[in-house]
């Protein structure tokens, strides 16, 4: 049997050796069971984004729920995971299920839970659904059909109930008329259809349907989106570069110049719109390996600020407590008051866009007046791929406290709330975490210059690889 474990938001699985049809039976088994037990009368979204068996995947989570008694409310085609969460708030659903992976590489597939309140379920909820996954679950015999025919199940066009909430939270037409060039790279992604009925201007990439995303994995970081640079750098005229994930709930930003800009700075231009600009107040939450200049930036401005560990999940749950006007994480994955408490990779989009529209401003001229408020900086990551002995071997060499330096850079402190962040004074650091997802181990650097970011990166190598 296999042990099914949820990381920092679901389940993911390399497709037909643990994400299987039994597997997922299994996990379906425990929601249903869950819902049974938190709801007289429950109901359940269920979606899927464009990866490799998605649709067969999500059949087989309806059918297992209706097996239970509970009513699925079935996305018509593929959809992006903030459409799922939307959707499960407004149909006031006690779950939502969406099949995917997200940024993950092609061959993985994965199942995520989202909360009635429109954000991922609590690590409370996710544990209590792990003990409820049995060792084996039988497939119905009743197709979603038969279940449609007995009133179980209805399939709903979720796009539509996102595009309708876009248009009565944006000015499209400020957008639109502001003559803003927007180029986008949906990754073969779920964003693929719904950012051109958005702005049906905008250049596209990749807007087509890919369940292998041509061999590359969908996450919107600059390694992964050269081509998408040189598009930009080549057209001449774009003002705004944005890319969204597999699932489109993370974003990837391009200024004119095809520069990335790193959702660091996309969490600072936010705080700064949504408080500078539009007067709002509220807590600020970031994860644990995002830039300090947030929190220097909300005390400056008045603004509570938290840090939680890595995972939305965590940033969700305090969203749902208190008023939190921005949650962010390093790996793009950032919310918004005035939406559900989720990422949403083009939500994101369209506030930086709806910021230069109405200011009339670049985005450089934007992240300038946030380095007026925070100073100048740099950041990079590095993902080391490694065997897990070697890796387990650094770990605990973190863990025993046993790196005072990486190379010329003393360690002045050290932080270890989710993983392991060295500081060395000035606001510079480096972070060691082991990926929640994936086999591999993450390092993290932050200084002021791009060139002292990877000659940091490149000492911590040395360091940790001996």
């Amino acid at each position: 049997m296999d042990i099914i474990k949820f990381g920092t938001d679901g389940w993911r699985a390399i497709i037909a050796d643990t994400f299987t049809n039994a597997n997922v039976a299994r996990v379906a088994t425990a929601t249903a069971l869950w819902l049974r037990q938190h709801y007289d009368a429950p109901q359940a979204v269920v979606g899927y984004d464009t990866r490799f068996g998605g649709a067969m995947f999500a059949d087989i989570t309806a059918r297992i729920l209706c097996a239970h008694g509970i009513r699925v409310v079935l996305a018509n085609g593929f959809v992006s995971t903030p459409m799922v969460s939307y959707a499960t708030k407004q149909l006031n659903a006690g779950m939502g299920v969406i099949i995917t992976a997200s940024h993950n590489p092609p061959s993985y597939n994965g199942y995520k839970l989202k909360a009635n309140f429109g954000g991922p379920a609590t690590p409370a909820v996710i544990k209590a659904i792990e003990d409820l996954i049995p060792e084996h679950a039988d497939l119905p015999n009743s197709s979603t059909d038969d279940y449609a025919a007995e009133g179980l199940l209805s399939t709903a066009n979720l796009e539509d109930m996102y595009f309708a909430h876009v248009r009565r939270s944006f000015d499209l037409n400020a957008i639109q008329q502001s003559g803003l060039r927007l180029a986008y790279d949906a990754m073969y992604g779920a964003g693929q259809r719904i950012l051109p009925r958005i702005l049906p201007q905008a250049d596209l990439l990749h807007c087509d349907y890919n369940p292998s995303f041509k061999g590359q994995a969908p996450e919107p970081i600059h390694k992964n989106l050269s081509e998408f640079a040189q598009y930009i750098r080549q057209k001449g005229n774009i003002d705004l570069g944005l890319a969204t994930d597999g699932d489109a709930d993370r974003i990837g930003l391009y200024n004119s110049k095809g520069n990335f800009i790193d959702s660091h700075h996309i969490i600072l231009l936010l705080i700064h719109y949504l408080h500078r600009y539009k007067g709002l107040s509220g807590k600020v939450v970031c994860a644990f390996s995002v830039t300090s200049r947030a929190k220097t930036m909300c005390e400056k401005y008045g603004l509570p600020y938290q840090v939680t560990g890595i995972g939305f999940k965590y940033i969700c749950e305090i969203m749902t407590l208190e008023n939190v006007i921005v949650g962010g994480e390093e790996s793009g994955g950032i919310a918004v008051t005035g939406h559900v408490p989720e990422r949403d990779g083009i939500w994101m989009g369209l506030l930086i866009l709806e910021l230069m529209a109405k200011t009339g401003k670049s985005l450089d001229d934007l992240i300038q007046e946030v380095y007026d408020v925070v100073g100048a900086f740099a950041y990079d990551r590095s993902d080391l791929h490694l065997t897990e002995s070697l890796k387990q071997q650094i770990l605990d060499n973190c863990r025993q406290s046993r790196y005072s330096a990486f190379g010329s850079y003393a360690v002045s402190y050290l932080e270890t709330l989710d993983g392991f962040k060295y500081h060395f004074g000035d606001g510079e650091w480096i972070m060691i975490r082991a990926s929640g997802t994936e086999p591999l181990l993450r390092v993290y650097a932050e200084a002021a210059t791009p060139e002292k970011v990877a000659d940091m990166l490149a000492a911590a190598k040395a360091t940790l690889l001996g």
